[in-house]
């Protein structure tokens, strides 16, 4: 299911799906009033998206390499689904049915041993009125291939380019999450030295 071939998927995050990148399993969750909530797991992320009015929207990408741990935790009412990642990522979406977050965790195992070089587990603890599922990134995450795309680029090719088009690509890639503030900042640094 590329971003191309499922139109349902919203601009804002179509905008954001990058050339060949797939979204492998998505889900959409309106809340009474509000504009609609997204969590998609693609080929080389996870993406969750909360649209705003006017066009505004919150936007978080983490990238399998900087995942940490999901947990699903089911009660009886009420699940939570808790993504964990580097540099104190987290988020919490707790606006997901038991079979929507159970759906939502093995959808995410998948993606990771597509590309994983040893396989990724869940962990299922069940008690009497509640289960919680644990999946850990192992520590020593290997993959068969980079899932990021990489625009093929000789080095005459990347002094051409703009000091100018390199900050919009920058801050373009610090927005979908790819690299920290402190990252962004220090790049921009010395791409503002070439101007």
């Amino acid at each position: 299911m590329g971003a191309e071939e499922n139109p349902q998927l919203p601009k804002s995050v179509l905008r954001h799906i990058e050339p060949n990148e797939r979204v492998l399993f998505s889900i959409k969750k309106k809340i009474s009033l509000e504009k609609p909530k997204w969590l998609l797991v693609t080929d080389r992320r996870i993406i969750y998206l909360d649209e705003k009015v006017f066009g505004r929207y919150d936007l978080k990408a983490l990238p399998y390499q900087k995942l940490e741990q999901v947990t699903v935790k089911l009660g009886i009412m009420s699940s939570e689904f808790i993504i964990e990642g580097e540099e104190n990522i987290t988020l919490k979406l707790g606006w997901m049915n038991k079979e929507e977050a159970r759906k939502a965790i093995n959808a995410i195992k998948d993606a990771l041993n597509a590309i994983a070089v040893e396989p990724v587990s869940i962990g299922v603890n069940k008690g009497l009125t509640s289960e919680t599922w644990v999946l850990k990134k192992p520590k020593e995450f290997i993959t068969r291939t980079m899932p990021a795309y990489q625009p093929a680029q000789t080095p005459a090719n990347e002094e051409k380019e703009d000091p100018m088009e390199k900050l919009k690509k920058l801050k373009e890639l610090l927005d979908m999450g790819v690299i920290s503030q402190g990252e962004y900042e220090e790049k921009r640094k010395k791409l503002l030295e070439e101007i």
